[in-house]
């Protein structure tokens, strides 16, 4: 096994643990169980002009061996978003190839490349194959998970040192998410411990975290519903695939009037909250974290250079409190709550004094408690 890897691995050239987004970009989306047609679509009226750098396609569960030579051409003329490759070798990983700087996966090119290790259990891979590529954190999922949902005595406030002082890998090896299509049915690491779209309230702040905070690649899921079942605890129907039609075949993805998706499909990536957060990476990115702040609970606010903040809630109480965010001086408009149009906001304001001070203010009873504003944000 290690022997047909290793050909592989030489066949795609050299891979890296740099995932060499195009410019500006930070963040994978997993459109899981997505068409083709869907994905090519999707790719240019969202995911592009929203600033996601990479989208990993093919379920894992597929059982035949996919290279980029076996796949469909996928009609994108002006793709700024990358895609990723699944490639199964059976129990021992899935390998997602990623291929940059193309104007249609016709003329594709590999002088870039990167690889990540899907690593069901955070097993041996981390140890013998991460000099390759960077590895999939499920411990991070599972401990954010315990975290905000408040469970064994874990507070908010302990992720003052979160990333590699909570004995994940190190930084520039780890692909990291809140929940994948694996143990957001109860399957691997984390168990009933991880959050998904099943329980929104949490999850949005549970991406906003990561998608916040500097450590790791950060990959974000986007799902399907299906009929739950559960018996003793566990889920009969975690088998379910797509939403299908009555021949059988996947059903395509509609986009409503208010930009959700409908027909069962659940598109976390287009919630307002977790869109924004995206954004919110990318302006970010590169910038150190600093100005922790956190009321030893479930309240912790921290910045991003000068360039982002963001305060969350998670205590059974409000927050009421004046922080200095490191930031210019103006008015901001919270991404949470709302966005920027033009020049208004259509959620709350955030007014940041000349000296980098802001009030803040979040009722733990707030649909989203928690309030991020960025450079991009400001009015």
């Amino acid at each position: 096994m290690k022997l047909v890897i290793l050909t592989m691995l030489f066949g795609f050239g050299v891979m890296q643990h740099n995932p060499n987004f195009q410019h500006g970009r930070t963040t994978i989306v997993q459109l899981f169980e997505w068409r083709w047609s869907d994905i090519a679509a999707e790719c240019e009226r969202f995911l592009a002009p929203k600033g996601f750098g990479g989208i990993q396609v093919i379920s894992p569960a597929s059982s035949r061996p996919n290279t980029p030579n076996f796949l469909p051409k996928l009609p994108l003329h002006k793709k700024a978003v990358d895609i990723f490759f699944c490639i199964n070798f059976g129990d021992l990983a899935v390998f997602y190839i990623y291929i940059v700087q193309t104007k249609s996966l016709d003329t594709p090119s590999h002088s870039k490349s990167f690889l990540y290790f899907h690593d069901f259990e955070n097993s041996r891979l981390t140890l013998e194959y991460i000099h390759l590529g960077r590895v999939t954190e499920f411990k991070y999922g599972a401990k954010l998970g315990n975290i905000f949902r408040k469970w064994n005595e874990e507070k908010l406030f302990y992720t003052r040192t979160w990333g590699e002082g909570w004995g994940f890998m190190s930084d520039g090896n780890a692909v990291v998410f809140v929940d994948n299509h694996d143990n957001q049915r109860g399957h691997g690491a984390g168990g009933s411990s991880i959050i998904t779209f099943w329980d929104s309230k949490l999850y949005k702040m549970a991406v906003g975290y990561m998608l916040a905070h500097p450590y790791g690649v950060a990959r974000i899921m986007s799902s399907y519903r299906w009929n739950r079942n559960f018996v003793n605890g566990k889920d009969q129907n975690d088998w379910m695939g797509p939403p299908a039609n009555t021949n059988g075949s996947t059903k395509s993805v509609p986009v409503n009037s208010d930009q959700t998706c409908g027909d069962g499909w659940v598109c976390e990536h287009r919630w307002r909250q977790i869109t924004n957060m995206v954004i919110f990476r990318n302006v970010v990115k590169q910038q150190p974290q600093i100005s922790w702040w956190d009321n030893q609970s479930n309240q912790v606010a921290f910045g991003r250079g000068d360039l982002g903040f963001i305060v969350f809630n998670n205590d059974d109480w409000d927050l009421d409190v004046t922080l200095n965010t490191g930031m210019s001086g103006g008015t901001y408009c919270d991404v949470i709550s709302g966005q920027k149009d033009g020049n208004k906001c259509t959620g709350k304001q955030i007014i940041v004094s000349k000296d980098g001070n802001a009030h803040f203010k979040i009722s733990n009873t707030d649909e989203d408690p928690f309030i991020a504003i960025h450079a991009e944000s400001k009015l």
